[in-house]
């Protein structure tokens, strides 16, 4: 049976950290940022981990299982 290919838009947004989790960049930071505090914005600097529900999800999409 073939390999299973990877999600090409999957591999340019996520990235496994080194203990498993899965690492992404946060939500409503591209436009629309003067209402929004510059404490919320230097939070969106660093990147979000995935909920567990999720995880399973965009690692399928990795080729992860």
């Amino acid at each position: 049976m073939p390999k299973q290919k990877t999600h090409s838009g999957a591999k340019k947004r996520f990235k496994r950290t080194g203990t498993g989790k899965i690492s992404a960049r946060h939500a409503m930071q591209s436009h629309i940022l003067g209402k929004k505090s510059q404490k919320r914005k230097r939070k969106f600097a660093n990147a979000a981990i995935l909920s567990e529900a999720d995880t399973s999800r965009v690692k399928r999409l990795l080729g992860d299982g």
